[in-house]
């Protein structure tokens, strides 16, 4: 509720329109390029479940593609969101000896993948009207 004097017109308010639908994309990458894909669908959020399951994917794509690469672990840089900072990740990575390679919350700084990956993303994904979530994911493939 607003107080207001009497000589003051009412406030306008505006209609509010539903903005374009979103789709969360996780990516991974190596020196050779992108690993895999993990995109949920519209709606779905990202929690520890949903990101043990990513990482699962992640490691198999990273085996078929690599074998011998796990026999030293990996290094993963990512923030303290609640998915990646739960137990259930915690022991995923203790039991395959990955690292998790620091990144202060709440920094200024990109991650070196905003800096690296997102501008080349938003500049291949620019001129490109998606009237579907199909038809974005399959950009995003490519």
């Amino acid at each position: 509720m607003t107080w207001k004097h009497p000589s003051i017109s009412v406030t306008k308010k505006f209609k509010v329109q539903r903005s374009a639908a979103k789709v969360m994309a996780t990516m991974s990458w190596d020196e050779k390029g992108v690993i895999p894909l993990d995109i949920l669908s519209h709606g779905q959020c990202i929690n520890a479940a949903q990101y043990y399951s990513t990482l699962d994917g992640l490691r198999d794509a990273i085996r078929r593609k690599r074998p011998g690469l796990f026999r030293r672990g990996a290094v993963l840089q990512h923030d303290n969101a609640t998915p990646y900072s739960a137990n259930l990740t915690q022991h995923w990575l203790q039991r395959y000896g990955w690292e998790i390679l620091p990144h202060p919350a709440n920094s200024p700084d990109l991650t070196p993948s905003d800096f690296h990956f997102s501008v080349p993303l938003k500049c291949h994904l620019g001129g490109i009207a998606s009237e579907t979530e199909g038809e974005l994911v399959g950009e995003l493939k490519n």
